[in-house]
């Protein structure tokens, strides 16, 4: 079962109760990416605090509550700043210097609003190694002039997957590219758009060169009365370019769209022909076959798209693959659906399998730690 945290108070505050209270999550974490980095980028746990450090300057800049809170996870969980800092920037660590060996979150995000249906859902399953099923936090961020937040991560990160109170929400594709930046780690721009208390407000966080490396943000936001709207910007050290959705609809897994930003960018996404770019038409396939025979598209339309195993194990609903190399076998870690209109979501942990069910995301009577 995951671990629910009820976070409030000041940044320093929200992150010791996190450091405290899911010390064995971020001590998971730290173990985790200790391993990946020195397995796939030959480097140890020390060099990848280095690196870290170079993003310390933007992220002072950028929001310094952000450092603040991060402290407060080191404290609580009794290691060092550098350690959580690392974590939080463990997509850039992975990516600089790219000689093939760099590896990715897999998923597969889709939103669905008006005109297609007149409410706002958005909703992924977010693929990456099976041992960080251990890792996973369920929390709810409570911060005076910020919007609530409801948030699953992994332990030590303090941006990921996830809605607030004022509407916004966000889904996260990782993107294996070959340049990066000193900028912003991308997690910590998926914790800015939860900040935010309006889509405008969202977007001014992550355009232009604010972002170190390149990802997909899938934002949906509704700010209530059947006023909803989804949008798809992929975001980059060279700026941002937004990616489908005219019609309602969107997809995107783990490859660039954006011509603009291949412009700047190569895709190194050796697997993109083969899954990524399969699960994202398996997934568009899902969405016209069901308005074609006009059926209804809810919260259980989208469990249903997200438990998808055709193809396996590259399906949408994935599993380990074999046959891949080791750094890029993955398999779903947790699946989440979001009902921005309704202010509810749904969590599965773990695959379509076993009987593993969709619970809904609820803060009352929960055994959630305060």
């Amino acid at each position: 079962m995951i671990n629910k945290l009820v976070l409030s108070g000041s940044a320093r505050d929200i992150g010791y109760k996190h450091g405290a209270y899911g010390k064995k999550e971020v001590l998971q974490s730290l173990e985790t990416y200790e391993k990946l980095f020195h397995g796939y980028q030959h480097i140890d746990w020390s060099e990848a605090r280095e690196r870290a450090l170079t993003h310390l300057d933007a992220i002072e800049k950028y929001d310094v509550t952000m450092i603040e809170e991060m402290e407060g996870i080191a404290a609580g969980a009794g290691v060092d700043f550098e350690d959580i800092l690392a974590l939080n920037a463990r997509s850039e660590i992975a990516l600089a210097g790219y000689k093939g060996t760099s590896f990715s979150d897999g998923c597969t995000a889709i939103a669905v609003t008006e005109p297609t249906i007149s409410e706002t859902i958005i909703g992924q399953n977010w693929d990456w190694k099976p041992s960080q099923i251990n890792s996973l936090l369920l929390l709810n961020i409570q911060h005076e002039g910020r919007p609530d937040i409801t948030m699953v991560t992994e332990g030590g990160m303090i941006g990921k997957i996830g809605f607030n109170s004022s509407g916004v929400g966000i889904c996260f594709n990782a993107l294996i590219t070959d340049k990066k930046s000193d900028e912003v780690p991308i997690h910590l721009g998926l914790r800015a758009v939860l900040n935010s208390h309006s889509l405008t407000e969202a977007i001014s966080k992550i355009k232009g060169t604010q972002m170190a490396s390149a990802a997909s943000f899938l934002i949906g936001y509704d700010e209530g009365n059947g006023n909803g709207i989804a949008v798809n910007p992929e975001v980059s050290p060279f700026g941002i370019d937004y990616v489908g959705g005219e019609d309602g609809k969107l997809v995107h897994t783990n490859h660039l769209l954006s011509e603009n930003i291949k412009q700047n960018l190569k895709d190194m996404n050796e697997f993109r022909f083969d899954d990524s770019m399969l699960r994202k038409k398996r997934a568009e396939q899902l969405i016209n076959t069901t308005i074609a025979n006009k059926e209804p598209i809810d919260e259980e339309t989208f469990k249903t798209w997200l438990s998808d195993e055709f193809n396996a194990p590259n399906s949408i609903n994935h599993f380990e693959n074999e046959r891949a190399p080791e750094h890029r076998r993955m398999e779903t870690v947790f699946s989440i659906v979001m009902n921005l209109s309704k202010r509810i979501a749904y969590l599965r942990v773990g695959k379509s399998l076993d009987n593993n069910k969709y619970e809904e995301i609820s803060w009352r009577n929960s055994n959630a730690i305060y």
